[in-house]
């Protein structure tokens, strides 16, 4: 009886996130007069939103420890920095640079996770000294200058398009192409998921309602990439997300080491007591997340084609708020790395929705700030419930 009261719940979160990104969709599409759904802006949301993905997959397994990193915004922050000192000043060529870039983000994770994981100091004060450090040594190494222009290859990494002269009727066959890959994969998952519960006993939904929620994530799908199709084609850091999405949800479902995140977040004396090797766990989950947020920062400085001190200001908060409301759980343990995509898409659909109508930054905060109360406060309550 325990079981069956708790499926409703989580189908509840899921399926609400995923209405809660429509319904948002719509409002700003209505209220821009249209603008929202216009090709070039659809674009737009991927390129000037990607880092939201790449930090909130990172922030996701910190999260799922029951932690968060506050530094990845000072991370993104310095690594611009970075990237301008070796390309713009010292004209390092852009591959090495941004290897060199990489392995610092790495080395930021090391030191955040030695301090975690072996001499058991608090994720919070951790991550809170990093975000004074690197936020530091980010106005150090700038000197308060903004270091620019970047190469255009570098610039194409997250302004680029693939595909662009590949067209037949005004759309991009690319983006068909694709749109039929990402289908037939779409149904095939569903299938086997829904083939996975029936072996071992779970609920499942009639096959009206599951062809009916096939139908409208394919339409929605279909509708992104026909808008993309019928501007430039396919963002290449669309692909990237693509790529890196797909990853990182065969190791959190798939893999050992993705299981061993969840069973620590879920209770970390018992993981340790079935033989986690929880400390290492704890250390490769920060040495990740900072390794992430410095792609992000990459992809924030190709951007905006200029280092600046102000990068990544306040990005943490855009990273834990889209894994909160993407349905991972506060206390740890629970979430999915498509939960958390969910998240990033409504916060990037509330920051260009918002910027389309000319709301200021500081009015952003403010209703990012309610959302992010609504979905934990959400959560506490779907659980509570759980356990009654």
């Amino acid at each position: 009886m325990k079981n069956n009261k708790k499926i409703p719940a989580i189908n509840l979160r899921q399926y609400g996130m995923i209405i809660a990104l429509v319904l948002i969709t719509l409002f700003f599409g209505i209220v821009t007069g249209g603008v929202l759904f216009k090709p070039m802006n659809i674009s737009n949301i991927f390129m000037q939103n990607s880092y939201i993905i790449f930090l909130s997959i990172g922030m996701f397994f910190c999260v799922l420890t029951g932690n968060v990193d506050l530094s990845v915004g000072s991370v993104v922050g310095v690594s611009g920095a970075l990237l301008g000192f070796m390309i713009v000043e010292h004209s390092v060529p852009t591959p090495v640079a941004v290897v060199v870039t990489l392995l610092f983000g790495l080395l930021i994770g090391v030191f955040h996770g030695c301090f975690i994981a072996f001499l058991n100091i608090p994720p919070f004060i951790v991550t809170l000294a990093g975000m004074l450090i690197f936020r530091g040594l980010t106005m150090v190494i700038l000197q308060g200058q903004s270091l620019s222009p970047f190469s255009k290859s570098f610039q194409y990494f997250s302004s680029g398009f693939v595909g662009t002269d590949m067209k037949a009727g005004g759309v991009n066959l690319l983006c068909v192409l694709l749109f039929a890959v990402a289908a037939a994969a779409i149904i095939l998952a569903e299938k086997n998921r829904r083939k996975a519960r029936i072996k071992y006993g779970f609920e499942v939904s009639s096959t009206g309602i599951m062809a009916a929620k096939l139908a409208a994530v394919l339409l929605a799908v279909g509708a992104i990439l026909m808008g993309l199709g019928m501007y430039r084609g396919i963002p290449f850091i669309l692909i990237i997300l693509i790529i890196v999405a797909l990853i990182y949800t065969y190791i959190a479902d798939k893999t050992p080491v993705g299981r061993h995140v969840y069973a620590v977040g879920g209770n970390s004396d018992a993981a340790r007591l079935s033989g986690v090797k929880t400390k290492l766990i704890m250390f490769l989950v920060y040495v990740n997340c900072s390794f992430m947020a410095t792609i992000a920062g990459i992809v924030v400085t190709s951007r905006l084609n200029v280092a600046t001190s102000k990068a990544g200001t306040s990005y943490e908060l855009d990273a834990i708020a889209a894994c909160y409301i993407g349905g991972c759980a506060a206390s740890g343990g629970a979430g999915s790395i498509i939960g958390v995509i969910t998240g990033a898409a409504v916060m990037a659909v509330l920051n260009n929705g918002m910027s389309i109508l000319g709301i200021g930054t500081d009015m952003q905060q403010v209703i990012k700030g309610f959302i992010l109360l609504l979905a934990v406060t959400f959560d506490i309550r779907a659980k509570a419930k759980g356990k009654n």
